[in-house]
């Protein structure tokens, strides 16, 4: 059973034209807030040291989960987010934040070190967003785009995969996760490389794990693509089919995660 992803899949179209899904997370952006897993501190302490400052903008930054990991890092930060609900979980834990479509919204004059984006690139034209953040850079300014690839355990990854079948066979989001995230990658490197004024970008890799029990698992599902668009009957039914699964291996498991990076310097 190949990794699995809790992100969309593009299907026959480009993630950021998915406009449906991008903007659902907001449906329950506590939740998302909760539940979804911070970015491992390596890949922190890696944008961090590569960037020519401390001044970051945080693309498609949602509640804040990365921006706060940077700010506790030294960072200064300010979000853009298309969701005003996630954005204003964001502005409750101190993070600043303004409201938009980042290939549209307007910075005011205002240049960054460092452009970043969690989890989030996909939902941005892979190149009309490498220009603009070429145009909001510093000299020597970093562009860092990275996603998280889930691989639980088989048997959960196979019980999540076969009730999503039955119950929404028709979701655009069926793309196994390593293969997913590869090509999210591949898109942005290859956005930079069009847009030029860039240095030949940069892949990152970094592997690390979190243990979760079965609640805090299917608090996490909840807030992904594949489930945000059905109905409260429909994601009571996976809940229990994935639940059960968890239960019989002990009510817990590791999740192992890679966290993938494409990073670019603007020359």
């Amino acid at each position: 059973m190949p990794p699995v992803s809790t992100e969309p899949s593009p299907s026959d179209r480009q993630p950021h034209l998915l406009r449906d899904v991008a903007e659902s997370f907001g449906v329950d952006a506590e939740r998302y807030n909760r539940a979804r897993p911070r970015y491992p501190d390596a890949l922190i302490q890696r944008v961090v040291a590569t960037s020519p400052g401390a001044e970051f903008l945080d693309v498609g930054c949602g509640t804040g989960i990365g921006a706060r990991q940077y700010r506790q890092a030294g960072v200064t930060v300010l979000g853009v987010d298309p969701d005003p609900r996630m954005a204003e979980v964001a502005r409750r834990s101190g993070i600043e934040v303004e409201i938009g479509n980042f290939e549209t919204w307007d910075p005011a004059g205002r240049t960054f070190d460092a452009v970043v984006a969690g989890q989030a690139w996909h939902w941005v034209d892979p190149v009309l967003g490498a220009a603009k953040a070429a145009r909001v850079l510093r000299p020597h300014g970093l562009l860092a785009t990275y996603w998280h690839v889930f691989d639980p355990p088989s048997e959960i990854a196979q019980a999540f995969e076969d009730v999503l079948e039955r119950v929404a066979p028709d979701a655009p989001l069926r793309t196994p996760g390593i293969q997913l995230q590869e090509e999210n990658l591949a898109r942005a490197l290859e956005g930079i490389r069009t847009a030029g004024g860039f240095a030949e970008p940069e892949q990152w890799r970094f592997e690390w794990q979190r243990r979760y029990t079965r609640d805090e698992w299917l608090d996490h599902l909840a807030t992904t693509g594949q489930l945000t668009l059905l109905g409260p009957a429909e994601v009571a039914t996976v809940g229990e089919a994935v639940g059960a699964v968890i239960d019989s291996v002990g009510g817990d498991f590791t999740m192992q995660y890679v966290t993938l990076a494409a990073a670019a310097t603007l020359a």
